[in-house]
This record gives C-alpha cells, sequence and structure tokens, in this order.
C-alpha cells in the first residue's frame, strides 16, 4: 500500500476516535458542540470514503508488527479490498447522515455529548472490522463493537427496559464470541497465522478443517442475529431511534454478514447448506412475524431479521458478493425505514403503535415520502435499489435449491405484506389518537437525511454505484448490478410481482376498519404463535430450569469444597492448630528456652549457609 494510500485510510480510521475522545474529556456537557462535531467528522469520513471507493484498483494491504510469540506475527494492519471499498463507503455515508438526524431528534436530551460521544467510538469500532487484516484485530474492533452497542442501546439506562435490552444483547453475542476466539485459537494453533492474506495462500491439500469455520461462524450467528442468537435484535429497540437506524441498517448487524464474505474461503460445503438453509428459514419466518408487531420500530427490527436472514443464503449459496451488495442496498432503505419511524415518533409525540397512527400523510408529507420509497424498494420494486441485490439472490436460490428458492420467495410476499401494513396503518386513514391528530413535521435535520437516502439512494443507489464506481473498484460485488436486467419470466420477476400484488391486497386489507389490526380480529390464533417469542421462551425455561440449578449445585460445591474444605480447614483450621501448639511450647515466658532457641536457630542458619 503507497504512503498517500494508508495515510487516506489511517484517517478513515482514527478520525472518529479523536472525535470521541475530545468528546469525553471537553464536551460531555457541552451537547451541541459535541453534536456538530461528531456529525462533521463523520461527514469527512464519508467524503475520504467516497475517494477511496471510487479511485481505488486492486486489493491493497498495510502492516505493522506489534509482537513476535516465536514463529507467531501479531500485528496491526488493512486489507483493502472490493468488499471493504463499499463497506467503508456504506457504512460512512449511512451513519453521517444517522448523526444528522441524531442533531434534531435528540436536541432536547440532557445526554447528548454522552450519546454522540458514543456514537463516534461505535464509528471507529465498526471501520476497524472492515479494514483489519488478520483476525486478532478483527477480535478486538468486533469486542468494541459490542461495547459501544451495549453504551447506545442503554442511553436511557434509568429505564428498566432499556437497561435489560442492553445486557441481553451484550449477554447474546458473548455467547457467539466465544466461539469465534475458540475458533482464533484454533487457526493460530494449526495454521500458525491469522492473516486473511496467507490463510488464502494456504489452502491445505486436505480442505480446511470443518471445526474452525464453524468456530468463527459462531461470532457471525451473534453480530448478524442468526438463528438461533437472533433474540436480542428486536429488544434494541429500546435505545434512541437513531441507534436502532445505526445498528440495524448499516453497521453492527452488516459487520458479520461482511466477516463471512472476507473468510468465505475457509467455509467448507456442509457449513455452507447449514448456513443457506437457517437464513432462508429465518427470513420467511422473520417477515411473518413482523405481521404480529403493532410496535413501529420492532415491526422493522423483524424486517432486519428477515433481511439478514436473507443476506446469509446468500453467504451459503457461495455468493457471498451478492451478500455484501444487499448489504449495501439494505443500508439505504432499512436506514431511511428507521429514522422515518424516528420522524413519525418525533413528530406523535413519542407515540409507537401503529395502531394509534394514522392520517400522517398529510400532516408529514416529507416523512411520508421517503418512508414510502424506502417501503417500495424493501419491497423490491424492479429497478429500485432492494431490487437489484434481492432478486439476484433469489435467481441465484432458484439456480441452486428449489427449497431455499420457495423459502425466500415467501419471505418476499411477507415483506410486500407487512410493508403495506405498515404504510396503511401510520399514514393513511384517519388519525387514531390525539397525538396522530396533532402530529408535525420534524425540523430539517431529520427530514434532509430523509430525502438522500430516501427519496435518492433508496430508490437510485443501483444506478448510482453503476455509474459511479469504476468496475476494477468493486471487482465481482459489481457484477450482479451491472448483469441485473429486467425479464418478466424469470422466476425471481415473477415471484415479485406476486408478492407486490399481495401487497396491494393486503393495503386494502389492514383499511377496512381504523385503528385495528385486521389480522388480529380475523385469525386471532394465528396472530398469537406469530406475535408469540418462542425463543425467547425456550431460552427462559433453559436459564429457570437448567443452567440456575446447574449454577446452584457448583455454588454448593464451592461452598463446601473451597470454602468449607480448603478454606476453612486448610486455610483457617490448620493454621490455627498449629499456632495453638506452638504457643503453648514456645511462647511460655522462660528466659531459658528463648535462649536455648536463639542459639540454635543461629546454629541453623549458620550450618545452611556454609553448607552452599
Amino acid at each position: 500500500m503507497s504512503p498517500d494510500f494508508s495515510s487516506l485510510v489511517h484517517w478513515i480510521l482514527f478520525l472518529p476516535l479523536g472525535a470521541a475522545l475530545f468528546i469525553a474529556l471537553f464536551l460531555r456537557r457541552a451537547g451541541a458542540v459535541a453534536a456538530w462535531l461528531s456529525t462533521g467528522v463523520a461527514f469527512a469520513l464519508a467524503a475520504l470514503a467516497l475517494r477511496l471507493l471510487t479511485v481505488g484498483v486492486g486489493d491493497t494491504t498495510w502492516h505493522v508488527e506489534l509482537a513476535k510469540l516465536g514463529d507467531i506475527s501479531l500485528g496491526f494492519g488493512y486489507l483493502i479490498d472490493a468488499n471493504a471499498r463499499l463497506m467503508l463507503f456504506v457504512v460512512s455515508f449511512v451513519a453521517a447522515w444517522i448523526h444528522l438526524f441524531s442533531v434534531g431528534y435528540m436536541r432536547d436530551d440532557d445526554a447528548r455529548g454522552r450519546f454522540f460521544g458514543g456514537l463516534s467510538i461505535f464509528m471507529f469500532s465498526i471501520l476497524g472490522i472492515v479494514v483489519a487484516d488478520n483476525l486478532l484485530m478483527t477480535f478486538v474492533f468486533w469486542e468494541l463493537v459490542g461495547f459501544s452497542s451495549y453504551m447506545l442501546i442503554a442511553h436511557y439506562f434509568d429505564k428498566d427496559y432499556a437497561a435489560e435490552a442492553s445486557k441481553k444483547a451484550f449477554i447474546v453475542n458473548r455467547v457467539g464470541d466465544l466461539g469465534f476466539i475458540l475458533g482464533i485459537a484454533f487457526c493460530l494453533a494449526h495454521f500458525g497465522t491469522l492473516n486473511f492474506a496467507e490463510l488464502g495462500a494456504l489452502k491445505p491439500a486436505a480442505g480446511w478443517p470443518w471445526v474452525l469455520g464453524a468456530l468463527l461462524m459462531c461470532g457471525f450467528i451473534g453480530k448478524s442475529a442468526q438463528f438461533p442468537l437472533h433474540v436480542w435484535l428486536t429488544d434494541a429497540m429500546a435505545g434512541p431511534t437513531p441507534v436502532s437506524a445505526l445498528i440495524h441498517a448499516a453497521t453492527m448487524v452488516a459487520a458479520g454478514v461482511y466477516f463471512m464474505a472476507r473468510i468465505a474461503f475457509l467455509l467448507t460445503p456442509d457449513l455452507l447448506q447449514l448456513i443457506a438453509v437457517s437464513g432462508a428459514g429465518m427470513a420467511a419466518l422473520a417477515g411473518l412475524c413482523a405481521l404480529a408487531q403493532t410496535d413501529i420500530k420492532k415491526s422493522l427490527a423483524y424486517s432486519t431479521l428477515a433481511h439478514l436472514g436473507i443476506m446469509g443464503c446468500a453467504i451459503g449459496l457461495g455468493r457471498p458478493d451478492l451478500a455484501v451488495l444487499h448489504m449495501a442496498m439494505h443500508a439505504f432503505f432499512k436506514a431511511t425505514l428507521f429514522l422515518g419511524a424516528g420522524s413519525v415518533i418525533h413528530g406523535c409525540h413519542h407515540e409507537q403503535d401503529m395502531l394509534k397512527m394514522g392520517g400522517l400523510a398529510r400532516k408529514m408529507p416529507v416523512t411520508t415520502a421517503a418512508f414510502v420509497a424506502a417501503t417500495l424498494s424493501n419491497c423490491a420494486v424492479p429497478f429500485l435499489a432492494g431490487w437489484y441485490s434481492k432478486d439476484a439472490i433469489l435467481e441465484a436460490a432458484h439456480a441452486s435449491n428449489l427449497y431455499l428458492f420457495t423459502l425466500l420467495g415467501l419471505a418476499a410476499v411477507a415483506t410486500c405484506l407487512y410493508s403495506a401494513r405498515m404504510v396503511r396503518l401510520v399514514f393513511f386513514g384517519p388519525a387514531n389518537s390525539e397525538a396522530a391528530d396533532h402530529a408535525h413535521e420534524s425540523p430539517w435535520t431529520m427530514t434532509a437525511p430523509l430525502v438522500v437516502l430516501g427519496l435518492g439512494f433508496s430508490v437510485a443507489a443501483g444506478f448510482a454505484a453503476d455509474a459511479l464506481i469504476p468496475a476494477a473498484a468493486l471487482a465481482r460485488v459489481a457484477e450482479p448490478l451491472r448483469a441485473m436486467t429486467f425479464h418478466a419470466t424469470s422466476a425471481a420477476t415473477i415471484v415479485g410481482l406476486v408478492a407486490l400484488a399481495l401487497g396491494a391486497l393486503a393495503f386494502r386489507y389492514y383499511g377496512r376498519a381504523a385503528g385495528v389490526d385486521s389480522l388480529r380480529v380475523d385469525l386471532p390464533r394465528f396472530y398469537g404463535v406469530l406475535e408469540f417469542r418462542w425463543m425467547d421462551t425456550v431460552y427462559g425455561w433453559y436459564v429457570d430450569r437448567v443452567q440456575r440449578r446447574l449454577s446452584e449445585f457448583l455454588a454448593f460445591l464451592d461452598l463446601l469444597l473451597i470454602n468449607g474444605v480448603a478454606v476453612r480447614w486448610l486455610g483457617a483450621g490448620v493454621p490455627a492448630v498449629l499456632g495453638y501448639l506452638t504457643g503453648r511450647t514456645l511462647h511460655r515466658g522462660q528466659t531459658r528456652l528463648y535462649a536455648l532457641s536463639l542459639v540454635v536457630g543461629t546454629l541453623l542458619l549458620a550450618w545452611y549457609f556454609l553448607a552452599r
């Protein structure tokens, strides 16, 4: 990597860290200044990442050795390939507009300084994962992402639900990270290196051991909320809405997808098949579960789970390029949807129940236009951003496995159903509460990001990427963009058109009665099945009936053996007995005995030193 190129990456990585430190040291009580400083740095990062995206050619590396243990080298470095360039731009660009949105959304928050400092340290952490050239560096930034997301989700730490949600996210991710760090140890023990480029050049004759990919995959399952560690994602809605947009759109959950694309060569065919089936199944199930949510943010959270399943399925199909492409397109329209939800919540005086909204299209026209545009992209309307990547994954599934294609087709139908439901309940019909009746449009700091991300990139991201990004800069990632054309007879197009038609019917279906969920009224049992959180119940049973009893048994052994035998008997009892006997025999107040002891001790010391 040339000095100019490496210095550009240095600036991208360390600028947010500098902003976070400056805010923590000097601006914690100056919320407005901290907000604009963090936002300015975010836009500077976006500009630098755009330059890196449009001028970079080929894979470039930079590395400095920090420690050497025998033949093992541990260091800090960058691997900038096509995926890294795209991810750097998407993360920094979307995050910049989320920062601007936060200026208006968090205007009345007394802890703005802490919030924007947390956003900056989060940016530093996620960018570190993107540029890392080895597994150990990736893991360090991986844990920083987990910690900073914990702090952001718990921004309203004085509220019990936020504190519980942050702890749940932190603990569930640690479960996945345990497998991740074991995979790093396994890789180091068997191959003597953690560097991605060196691992890629090894290519063992017997093939990569499946256990290595399985252990590293655990980190992906936790961070990208894949089954069965997906339960933390919907609870993360307890944080401020900009945090939800940052975590669910282009950053935290996408980190796992990006990581799997980076180590795709380590995954065996059996693991890929497992990832594909799990991802496709979760995409279908999460899409249906979104139909049974009345909280607008939680409905979008299930939508994110569905799209993460689609990305996971693309990884399993052996198409990490499609997974990364969908990650990029998803970032634009899902960030818009979350920011649009934040604008609605702000305009409705912090009301989040969709059944208490309605009629907002007249009162919030900019928010409505952006939200609807992002929704159409989410539904993969042809030639919008979501269509380029989502239909490409459907086509890949159709060519590979009919079962996976069926599950992804069900996910596409569910997407149109819950999207139509959301738009109908929130923006059209009569106002269903006083909050909705007195709703108002958000300030420019909140509507400008909606216009850029929603009316701009959610619609035209595919065109922009095809026109602005050199083919050499994106390599294989850009191929689906240039190859996608509208074929009315293709399987993916047929499924998409059927899904859109069903979405139109759903829009009419949910408009039958104001302030009522029609599905809950007509099919209460089916609605209850979708609404019930099955995995949370399973985990609750395991913790109460298995883990707690095991921990109580271990606590009993600790008290009996450690505290009772080792501490009280061996550690305290034996010295007490020896002290008592010593006191009775030696400490008797007799001068002759003391003099004899002194002489004997002196002779023993003299013999010891002379014998040496």
